[in-house]
């Protein structure tokens, strides 16, 4: 019971911020308090340590890299010619943003995308004339899509990192795997939105209100050496199983060749990229396993683990469907790391193996990337979103953002179980 109570008092202080406290200071209370209290044994923090690093490191690379990108210009570049790809049609533009918006998140993670796509979609709404209701929808929509389709590829989420970590989950098996899920997810998210907001989205907009797209670019050395390092940092996430390499080594020499290069641009700082850098990120993610690794200690993730061993039995959908839906309520009503921390420490200790353990594994993870949209306190990435908005001067109500969760979640959710089901039943 202390365990449980530090896990979710942590968790409490995580997501009101009492005092402005910010979430890594916060998970950093919680790991004091589990150490002093015995919860938590000092030999466990190199446990710790070696499952969370890889992920964490990875996932600041990637932010940094997106925040020199984007300072850059390179997203507002990309926006601008999406926005003329929709050529005057607001279901176009619409569609294309979330897509576009999909693509984002899948290679440089939804945190990092959530930072640069928001403010990109409110100041795209404003030039064309968009009302609170079509910019709410806009927003809401890349918002949303940003977390749940973060499947795809092992970098696209913290959580997608840590599992591949803890599971050995080659970069190529997963993809081969979690693509097709991400597509039904995009496609689901898609239906549903356009579903919601179709009567709010303009019918045209005009293309004459838009600047032009080689306007938004403020470094062409960064804007030149991204379509070069780009299509090489996805060859390296191929080729980094079979040469034995952390993905943080890759992300990290490639955010460090951006920077480099914005060093020599005179309209870029690279010292306030740098300072910009969620270095919390780290802290918060160690201090947060910390917390979590009480509950292992005491037994409770024990008592998950032969729960899921004996719902497996009944078969592979089964599994998915329990883990999934498991971890999503966790989710949905904690925060998405530490629900999933929680469901691989039951996982490593259920028994299973094989296949039954892949369902499992995987269906935690598309349970950690979606069920946490159903609240706004389930991902910091949508905390950071209802942020971002209401310092644009958008402000959205909890119960306003529930009521859409309630409605996008659940069929999307459900959607990409039962499509990670046909996958393994397909791809082994």
């Amino acid at each position: 019971m202390l365990a449980l109570f530090l896990v979710l008092s942590t968790i409490a202080l995580v997501i009101w911020q009492p005092r402005g406290l910010s979430p890594a200071a916060a998970a950093c209370l919680g790991a004091v308090a589990a150490l002093l209290t015995g919860t938590v044994h000092p030999a466990d923090l190199l446990t710790v340590w070696h499952a969370t690093w890889n992920a964490t490191l990875t996932l600041v690379g990637l932010i940094l890299l997106s925040l020199v990108l984007d300072a850059a210009g390179f997203f507002r570049w990309a926006a601008l010619h999406v926005a003329r790809i929709g050529g005057g049609r607001g279901v176009r533009l619409f569609v294309l943003l979330i897509v576009f918006s999909a693509v984002i998140a899948a290679l440089f993670a939804n945190d990092g995308a959530v930072l640069i796509l928001t403010p990109l979609t409110l100041e795209l709404a404003a030039a064309l004339g968009y009302s609170r209701a079509a910019t709410l929808a806009v927003a809401l929509g890349v918002g949303f899509v940003v977390d749940a389709a973060s499947v795809p590829l092992t970098v696209s989420n913290l959580v997608n990192i840590v599992t591949a970590d803890a599971f050995h989950l080659g970069f190529v098996p997963y993809a081969r795997l979690m693509v097709p899920v991400d597509v039904v997810v995009v496609l689901t998210c898609l239906l549903v939105l356009l579903l919601m907001y179709r009567r709010v989205i303009p019918k045209r907009y005009r293309l004459e209100t838009l600047d032009r797209p080689a306007s938004a670019i403020r470094s062409q050395g960064v804007f030149r050496l991204a379509w070069v390092l780009l299509p090489l940092l996805l060859l390296g996430y191929l080729l980094a199983d079979p040469l034995h390499l952390p993905l943080s080594a890759l992300v990290g020499a490639a955010a460090l060749a951006l920077v480099l290069t914005a060093a020599r641009s005179q309209h870029l700082s690279s010292r306030a990229l740098l300072r910009a850098a969620p270095w919390n990120v780290v802290v918060f993610s160690l201090a947060m396993y910390t917390v979590v690794y009480g509950l292992q200690n005491a037994g409770l993730t024990a008592r998950y683990g032969e729960l899921l061993a004996r719902w497996s039995a009944h078969g592979d959908l089964v599994a998915v469907l329990l883990s999934g839906v498991g971890v999503a309520a966790l989710s949905a009503g904690l925060n998405n790391l530490p629900a999933l921390l929680f469901g691989l420490l039951g996982i490593q200790e259920s028994g299973l193996s094989g296949h039954l353990q892949q369902a499992v594994v995987y269906g935690a993870v598309v349970g950690a990337d979606i069920g946490p949209k159903l609240t706004p306190i389930g991902s910091l990435a949508t905390l950071l979103w209802l942020h971002v908005l209401a310092g644009r001067g958008l402000q959205v109500s909890w119960g306003e953002y529930f009521r859409a969760g309630v409605r996008l979640t659940p069929p999307v959710l459900l959607a990409a179980l039962l499509s990670l089901w046909v996958m393994l039943r397909l791809v082994g």
